[in-house]
């Protein structure tokens, strides 16, 4: 999956075979965030599979691959990201089963998805700050703790560093309020 966190808002993947709709949702984002549409389920992997995706607007009934198999797939390749099945399949006790985060009833009306997609982004904002928190963390503590020399041969160093840039990066881009990672600079590890 490429890295490419450089703009700004959440990045939204909009599932439906129906092109009218898919279309009709990002259309409804345009302005609040990047959103991308796919037409089916195989094309939404491939899409998560090729491009950092923060939230995907998933439909349950599709003829190649049903939401449902895109979702399992998802949860099997441990997406890091927010899924919501937007659907005019009423919800009935199957759905204990799936691991969504979120569930909208179709028509939905243009307010709804921007809601839905705002919420999701904060909630996947803070899930990613507290990852970045532990790595950053851990970076930290090894570089006021380590020569530069040991670090730089040290491999797993090299990891926990660009996961943490990666997050800091997914981070700022997802967040509304940056005095937060601001703060957690500010907090001295290393003692001295």
């Amino acid at each position: 999956m490429a890295d490419t966190d450089t703009d700004q808002g959440p990045r939204v993947l909009v599932v439906d075979d129906e092109r009218e709709v898919a279309d009709a949702y990002a259309l409804r984002l345009r302005g609040e965030c990047a959103v991308e549409t796919a037409y089916g389920g195989q094309e939404a992997l491939s899409t998560v599979e090729d491009q950092l995706v923060d939230i995907v607007l998933l439909d349950r009934h599709m003829p190649d691959i049903s939401g449902d198999e895109v979702l399992e797939t998802l949860d099997e390749q441990e997406f890091e990201g927010r899924v919501v099945m937007v659907t005019a399949i009423d919800p009935g006790f199957d759905v204990l089963d799936l691991p969504f985060d979120d569930y909208l009833c179709k028509p939905v009306d243009r307010a709804d998805i921007r809601s839905v997609v705002d919420h999701q982004r904060r909630v996947l904002a803070y899930e990613t700050l507290g990852e970045y928190f532990s790595a950053k963390s851990t970076e930290t503590v090894l570089a006021s703790q380590t020569s530069r020399e040991q670090r730089e041969n040290h491999e797993e160093f090299a990891v926990v560093r660009e996961r943490a840039n990666r997050l800091e990066r997914r981070t700022r881009r997802l967040l509304d309020d940056e005095t937060v990672l601001a703060e957690f600079a500010d907090i001295d590890r290393d003692g001295r």
